[in-house]
Formats: structure tokens, C-alpha cells, sequence
């Protein structure tokens, strides 16, 4: 009979010692699920403080620099404003320079042009204009002398759904448009180094200056004459000395556009102009 009960208490000594350890790893489960809960939670407060900065600016006012830097909050907010104000100081000047060098903005890699555009740029090659109109408004209807060395395709100049053609861009879609252009010039003086600096006629010319004006032209297959969109001006001095004057025009504005419209750009003073591209461009692109 004692022989019998011993294997008995033998399997509820082992029963009672597996309950034993599977409470205790419940229990344990539990305590650490709940410590790390806590835990998550704590972290999340710090850290929604650390980025609203409500609960530290307190302690913060009195402190010390080597306590500041010694806190890991203050650490964190310290870099995020740093970036904060990378950014921002970067982006405003990336937009500063294109408003003053009249430059469309940049297109990041992997984002796609508008639906329809276009920057042409002078030709470095290209002779410089012809007048074509002998002072005012000629047989041709229009103010100036027209450029036609234009380049869409080299360096920064592209074609996008829109053509070039003689110097005209050519509009394919119907729409409002973005126009923008700029010349650029440089006047040099004609005054012969032997020649008396108070020389009657170029003492008259570099007295008198010279009024330097750009237009841009829309013409359309249903109209006879060039419609003026906009045309910029300025006054500029002839140079008295051997360094030339340089001088830029630049406009920009949007007008409607309908399919087989063109657009050119006339100047003053053409023969003066700077054929480089980085300097002398125009273009368009669709907004709306």
C-alpha cells in the first residue's frame, strides 16, 4: 500500500511544481508587459515634449549651458530646430536668386515639366540682329528690331509640346501662359583712343545715353498685325572709358494663348546685345 502511494505523490509533486512555474511565468509576463507599457508611454510624452518644448522651457531659462547640453531632450529639439532652419534659410535663398536672376525655378530629378514649355536661349553664335524697322513702328507692325538666334535645344534650353521657328516659339495648346524674357547688352564705346575726349560727335552720343526697351509679341493666324503683350525699358549710359557698360532687361506676365500662336521678342538697340545664353533667354509655360 505504501509502495503504491509513492508514485502517486511523486506525480503531484510534479504537477504542483509545473503550476507553480507556469504562474510564475505568467506573472512575470505580466509585470514586464506592464513595465514596458509604462515605459512606451513615458517615452511618448518625452518626446512629444521634447518637440513642442512645453515642459521645459522652465528649467531651461535658469539653466546653465553644461546642464542644457547634458539633457537629451534638449539635445534632440536643438538639432531639429537646426534643420528646421537649414531648410528654410536654403529654400528662401534658392528663391531670392531666381527672382533675381529671372530664372524659371528648377525642376527636382524625377519631377515631370508642365503640360507645355519652353526656354530658348541665344545662340553664342548666332550674328547679332538686323534692324528691321527704321525707327517706330514699320510696314511689319511691330516696335524694334526681332531676334532670331534662339537655341532649344542645347545647354539649359528645352522644348517641351511647343516649337521653334525662326525665332518664334509656337504654341500647340490653348491656355493661360507664362511668359518670361531677358536680354542682355553691352555698350562699348566708339570713341577713337586717338581722338580728343571732347570730340564733338561721341562727347554728343555718350551725353545724350541710350533707352534700352524690350518687347514681347504674340501673333495670331486670325489678326494681321503683332499684339504687344509687354515691353520693359530702361535708360543707359554709353561708357567713356575702355570697360563696357552692361545692361539686362527682364519682364514677365501671363496672357491667354490659343493653339498656332507665336511668340517672338524684339529690341532696341539690337547690335548691342549679348548672345549668351546664360544671359539673353525667354520662354513660356502652360499655368492654366
Amino acid at each position: 500500500m505504501a509502495a503504491s502511494s509513492s508514485p502517486q505523490c511523486l506525480w503531484v509533486v510534479v504537477l504542483v511544481a509545473i503550476l507553480l512555474q507556469s504562474l510564475a511565468i505568467a506573472v512575470s509576463f505580466l509585470y514586464f508587459n506592464t513595465v514596458l507599457s509604462t515605459m512606451r508611454e513615458d517615452f511618448s510624452h518625452s518626446s512629444v515634449s521634447c518637440l513642442i518644448n512645453a515642459h521645459l522651457r522652465p528649467r531651461y531659462e535658469n539653466a546653465v549651458a553644461e546642464e542644457k547640453q547634458r539633457d537629451p531632450c534638449w539635445q534632440v529639439t536643438q538639432q531639429l530646430h537646426y534643420h528646421i532652419e537649414k531648410t528654410m534659410a536654403e529654400r528662401f535663398q534658392r528663391e531670392m536668386r531666381n527672382k533675381l536672376t529671372g530664372a524659371p525655378p528648377p525642376m527636382s530629378p524625377g519631377v515631370p515639366l508642365p503640360k507645355v514649355a519652353a526656354h530658348v536661349t541665344a545662340l553664342s553664335a548666332a550674328e547679332p540682329p538686323v534692324s528691321e524697322v527704321a525707327g517706330g513702328r514699320g510696314a511689319k507692325g511691330y516696335l524694334g528690331e526681332r531676334v532670331r538666334g534662339w537655341d532649344g535645344r542645347r545647354g539649359m534650353s528645352f522644348l517641351h509640346n511647343m516649337e521653334l521657328r525662326g525665332g518664334e516659339l509656337l504654341v500647340s495648346t490653348a491656355g493661360l501662359y507664362y511668359i518670361y524674357a531677358q536680354t542682355y547688352f553691352r555698350l562699348t564705346s566708339t570713341q577713337d583712343p586717338d581722338e580728343d575726349e571732347e570730340g564733338g560727335a561721341v562727347e554728343s552720343r555718350e551725353q545724350e545715353g541710350a533707352q534700352l526697351v524690350q518687347y514681347i509679341y504674340k501673333k495670331m493666324s486670325s489678326y494681321p498685325d503683332p499684339i504687344l503683350l509687354m515691353k520693359s525699358s530702361r535708360p543707359a549710359c554709353w561708357p567713356k572709358g575702355p570697360e563696357p557698360g552692361l545692361f539686362s532687361l527682364y519682364q514677365a506676365g501671363t496672357a491667354f494663348l490659343h493653339p498656332a500662336d507665336r511668340l517672338f521678342v524684339t529690341v532696341s538697340n539690337a547690335s548691342t546685345m549679348e548672345m549668351d545664353g546664360r544671359a539673353s533667354y525667354y520662354g513660356a509655360f502652360l499655368v492654366g
